[in-house]
This record gives structure tokens, C-alpha cells and sequence, in this order.
């Protein structure tokens, strides 16, 4: 009995060691997996999720060609998950407190002697007084509750005796960039209790014409005949930026991404390629060399073509840009880099890159003046965005709070919003060619019938109300039954906005070398993305009209 004891005792203990040693083993590979986990986990894009996130949004896959959805076109302002803080030197908004304070300042003194005078007696309006901007200011807060009021203008005589002409700055709520725009309403006032001014009436968007500042703007070409009033938006300064002195160019650092395979592909491509490359040059600390000349895809095109030689600044906010990261235009960049090597035995040093597989980690450490990335390749790898996939998604993120609508569209979508005084509901109809696909699309073009339209929004809109189409739909009369139940604007009502009369057609032939610029399809689709955006009820067409998914059967 002793012997077997003596034999069975150590198979027990090595039967125990070996668990320890297997649990030990677990614990420390399963220590070792997130470890793993932990240093390779990156956060999302705290500015819009994660660029996986918007990659699959964007593309049916990495590296595909982008699908073609020009239905909604968001930028950085829309894309901003809060409004985006003003520049330091901006004044605040007006509101009920800072009224308050102006009227402390003012003091308690009525208009004139009421005791001596019948106030209903009274006539004209002294526009010069504070009181009268007061009135304006406590009005407009009470009326138009989607604005925010920025500055204001001192009031100037209306067209009668009782009107005052008044000027202000102002943002919609819904937009969240900083940017202001500009009304002046014409004001008909009366006299309160105690002979205080009151508003009485207001007329429409932009009728205070006599508030209207005229900016003098020197003549195309220095000619003569003096200087001419322009009518621009004083506020735009998409003047090309200039390196300055050869000593300032050579001690820059660039980078520099020659023309590639996403030329003349949609916008949503263009941008997504654009941003890669203005993330990786934020990424090197290096300044980005940009070509301002565009290809408009056929598919935003009235001819139906390609059309080359459109100018970056007719549908994105330049000024913006310049101020939010650091950029040089192509053509001054080149002509310096040549002035120089005429100039100098040493030429500018130069890293050539001819694959995208080259990462911008690789290139961190790079001394050359300039790094120039070739895309020769063959498509789909000569696309720009290529660039930013794989491990450098992890730590280039794309800048999107850089990349703004023009000024100058927007301009014309607070003009559309204005008109309906800002209380306006809106619906987005989705036709076109995906109407006419009924294998991905089977319902679509049925349930954006008008009838169809009509009954949906019978359940979601009031009756009677303002209601902004935004629509690829091209015959201007398919809404005409809506309007038995609403007030139906569609774009092409405020066609004069870009016509041969408007601000925008003249301050973009100016960029444009005195040539008319076409207001073209993308233009449309960005201005109905915004007025869209600033309905009070907003009614979609995959959401609201139909069960179609939005990028075909079975996407949902």
C-alpha cells in the first residue's frame, strides 16, 4: 500500500501544476490581446465620426469609384456637430439683456413733451433717434425667431414722414458657421403710450433700399471714368494669397499633388480627395499647393459634358479656407519655384512620390522643400484619396471645418429664406434617374407622384403654409397640385438671383474675367441643400415619401 501511495502522489501534484501553468498562460495571452487592443484602438473623427465611417457613406467601397448621389450636398458648416465659435473680434448677439442696456444709456426721456402734445397727432419719425432702433430691435426679436441678430445699423428716413429705413447683420440658427448676412426692411411706426415709437408695419426682405450701403469697388483694369458702385457683398475676400519675397517661398515647406484620375469625378469625390490632401499637408506641417481650377462633372452639367476651367471660388468659400489652414494657389507657387531656380546655382530641393502607397508617416521626416505627389497611375490608383485609406486614416483626418459653401450661393440661399421670412416648411423630392430605375429604386417614382406627395404631406405639413421643393425634377409645373393645398416655392422662382441683373452675376464674372459664369447644376443642388436645411419641417424622400432605401434595394 506504501508503494502505490509513494507512486500515485506525484502524478496528483503534476496533474495540479500543469492547470496552474495552462490558467497562468490563458491570463497572460488574454492580458496580451488587450494590451494589443488598447495601443492600436484609435478614437472616432471628433469632428464627423470616423473616416471608415464617412468612407462607407461615400463609397460602395474603399476603393471604388464614388457612387453618384447629387441629391444633398453637405460641407463642413452642415456636417459641424454644434455651431462653430466666431472670430475673436466679433461683436455678440443683440438680445432682450443688451436692448436693456442700450436703453439705460438712452434714459427714460419720452419723444417729445406728451403733456403738451396729442401723441396721435404725431407725424413724422426722427430715424436718427436710439429710440427707433430700439423699437426695431424688440419687434424683429418678437417676429423673426429663427435669426439671430448681430449688429445693426443706425436708421435712415424711409419714403414718408412715418417710415424709417433699417439695416442689420444677422445668421439663422441653423446655420453653424459664423458667417453674417445682410437685410434692410423699410419700417412704418407709430406713436405708443407716452409718445414712444412702436412699429406699426414692416415691408419685406430688403425693401429698407435707402438703409442699403453702396461699396465703391475701383473700375476692372484701372480705366478710366472713375471709380463705379458695386453692390457685392463687402464682406468676401477671395483675393489669391501671394508668398511674398523669394526668401519667404524658400523657407516654406510644401506639398504639392499633381492633377490625378479625380478630375472631372462628382464633387462628394473631389471634396473627399481635396480634404485628403489638405489633411495630409496639416499632417507634414507643410503649406498645400491648390489648383483653383475645377472640372464640373457632366453629371452637374446643362451640356451634359465634363467642362473644365471652373474657378474653386464659385462654389466654395475661399476666404474661409485661406483662414483656416495654409494654402498657396498653384500658379503663384509655380512661377516662384521657377523665379528661383533662374535665380539661384542651388535648385529648390524636390521628393518626388509616384504611388500613393507611400504613406505620410514615411514622408513626416522628409526635408525637401517640396514633397510632389504623381498620380500617373492607371484608375483607381491615381485617385488623390487613395492617399489617406489603410493606416493613414488612423492619423490624417480629413479638415472638414475647412471647407464652407461660397459665400456668395449662400448669399442667395438667406435671400430665398428671406423672402419667405423665414418661416417656411420644406420637402426634398429625389427624382431623375433614380426614378426612372425600377429595379433599384421599384416605388420611388410612384410615391413622388404629386398625388402621392400631396397625400403624405396632407398628415405633416399645415395647410397654407410656405413650402420650399427641393427637387432634381426638371419640368417646373410636376408640383402644380401642391399648390391647391400650399404655398409652393420651387428654385427656379428666384431665378433673377443669379440673372444678369444679380450680385452674383456680377461679382462672378469678375473672378471670371468679365465672362458670365454659368449658374449650373451643382450650384442648384447646394442652394437647395440649405434652403432645405432651414425649413422649420422638413420632409424627406427616403425617410418620409417612400420605403425605397436611398441607395437602392436591399441598402437599407
Amino acid at each position: 500500500m506504501k508503494e502505490t501511495d509513494l507512486t500515485t502522489e506525484p502524478i496528483a501534484q503534476n496533474l495540479i501544476k500543469l492547470i496552474s501553468n495552462v490558467c497562468f498562460s490563458v491570463f497572460v495571452f488574454t492580458v496580451l490581446i488587450f494590451t494589443v487592443i488598447a495601443v492600436t484602438y484609435q478614437p472616432p473623427d471628433p469632428w464627423l465620426e470616423s473616416a471608415p465611417a464617412l468612407t462607407k457613406l461615400l463609397t460602395g467601397t474603399e476603393n471604388a469609384t464614388f457612387k453618384i448621389d447629387g441629391s444633398m450636398l453637405n460641407t463642413g458648416e452642415d456636417l459641424a456637430s454644434s455651431p462653430i465659435s466666431p472670430p475673436a473680434n466679433s461683436t455678440g448677439p443683440v438680445t432682450e439683456a443688451t436692448i436693456e442696456i442700450s436703453e439705460e444709456k438712452i434714459g427714460n426721456m419720452t419723444v417729445v413733451n406728451s403733456s403738451s402734445v396729442d401723441c396721435d397727432d404725431l407725424k413724422v419719425v426722427n430715424c436718427s433717434d436710439p429710440r427707433v432702433l430700439v423699437a426695431v430691435q424688440r419687434f424683429n426679436l418678437r417676429v423673426f425667431k429663427s435669426i439671430v441678430f448681430l449688429q445693426y445699423e443706425t436708421p435712415v428716413n424711409g419714403s414718408k414722414p412715418d417710415e424709417c429705413d433699417v439695416s442689420w447683420r444677422f445668421r439663422n440658427k441653423k446655420e453653424k458657421s459664423w458667417r453674417r448676412y445682410r437685410d434692410f426692411r423699410r419700417f412704418k411706426f407709430a406713436f405708443g403710450e407716452n409718445c414712444t415709437y412702436k412699429v406699426f408695419h414692416t415691408s419685406g426682405w430688403h425693401s429698407g433700399v435707402n438703409a442699403r450701403r453702396i461699396r465703391i469697388k475701383p473700375r476692372a483694369g484701372g480705366g478710366g471714368g472713375g471709380p463705379k458702385a458695386a453692390r457685392g457683398d463687402p464682406e468676401i475676400n477671395d483675393t489669391i494669397p501671394t508668398l511674398g519675397s523669394q526668401t519667404n517661398f524658400r523657407r516654406g515647406k510644401y506639398l504639392y499633388y499633381s492633377r490625378g484620375g479625380d478630375y472631372c469625378k462628382g464633387m462628394n469625390q473631389y471634396m473627399w480627395s481635396f480634404l485628403c490632401g489638405l489633411g495630409e499637408a496639416m499632417y507634414l506641417n507643410r503649406t498645400f499647393v491648390m489648383d483653383l481650377s475645377l472640372c464640373l462633372s457632366s453629371s452637374y452639367s446643362s451640356q451634359g459634358k465634363d467642362e473644365e476651367g471652373k474657378d474653386f471660388r464659385y462654389y466654395f468659400d475661399f476666404e474661409h479656407l485661406k483662414e483656416s489652414a495654409s494654402i498657396v494657389e498653384e500658379g503663384e507657387f509655380v512661377r516662384d519655384w521657377k523665379k528661383w531656380n533662374r535665380s539661384h546655382k542651388r535648385k529648390v530641393p524636390v521628393r518626388k512620390v509616384k504611388t500613393h502607397k507611400v504613406s505620410p508617416l514615411q514622408l513626416s521626416k522628409d526635408k525637401s522643400t517640396i514633397i510632389w505627389r504623381q498620380f500617373d497611375a492607371p484608375e483607381p490608383e491615381n485617385y488623390w484619396y487613395r492617399v489617406c485609406e489603410g493606416q493613414a486614416s488612423k492619423y490624417v483626418e480629413r479638415p472638414w471645418h475647412t471647407l464652407w459653401k461660397s459665400k456668395r450661393l449662400m448669399n442667395i440661399v438667406s435671400e430665398i429664406s428671406g423672402k419667405m421670412d423665414w418661416d417656411f416648411d420644406a420637402v426634398h423630392v429625389v427624382r431623375g434617374e433614380k426614378a426612372k430605375d425600377k429595379k433599384l429604386w421599384p416605388h420611388l417614382d410612384a410615391d413622388t407622384w404629386p398625388d402621392a406627395i400631396l397625400n403624405k404631406l396632407r398628415g405633416l405639413v399645415q395647410p397654407w403654409r410656405n413650402l420650399y421643393v427641393a427637387t432634381n425634377e426638371p419640368f417646373y409645373n410636376y408640383f402644380d397640385k401642391l399648390r391647391s393645398q400650399y404655398k409652393v416655392h420651387l428654385l427656379d422662382d428666384y431665378s433673377y438671383l443669379w440673372g444678369n441683373n444679380s450680385e452674383w452675376y456680377n461679382e462672378t464674372s469678375l473672378l471670371n474675367n468679365g465672362k458670365p459664369v454659368e449658374f449650373d447644376g451643382y450650384m442648384r443642388v447646394a442652394v437647395d441643400t440649405e434652403v432645405f436645411i432651414r425649413g422649420k419641417t422638413r420632409v424627406e424622400t427616403f425617410n418620409n415619401l417612400t420605403m425605397d432605401c436611398k441607395d437602392g434595394i436591399n441598402t437599407c
